[in-house]
């Protein structure tokens, strides 16, 4: 028969809340810091494919 889980604990849940948190604001950190560097012209880790028009194909 089938049978009810446990509550999740306040404190666990939270602990859970601020590890999702704080892996989210990693991630925003470095998105920032690499949009920082390609607008700088500093980036050295990555190629950044550069726009360029057509005009001076024909």
């Amino acid at each position: 028969m089938a049978v009810p889980k446990k509550k999740t604990s306040k404190g666990k849940r939270n602990q859970r809340h601020a590890i999702w948190k704080a892996k989210a604001a990693t991630a925003a950190q470095r998105a920032l810091s690499i949009g920082k560097s390609v607008l700088s012209g500093r980036a050295q880790g990555f190629v950044y494919p550069m726009q360029e028009s057509d005009d001076d194909e024909s």
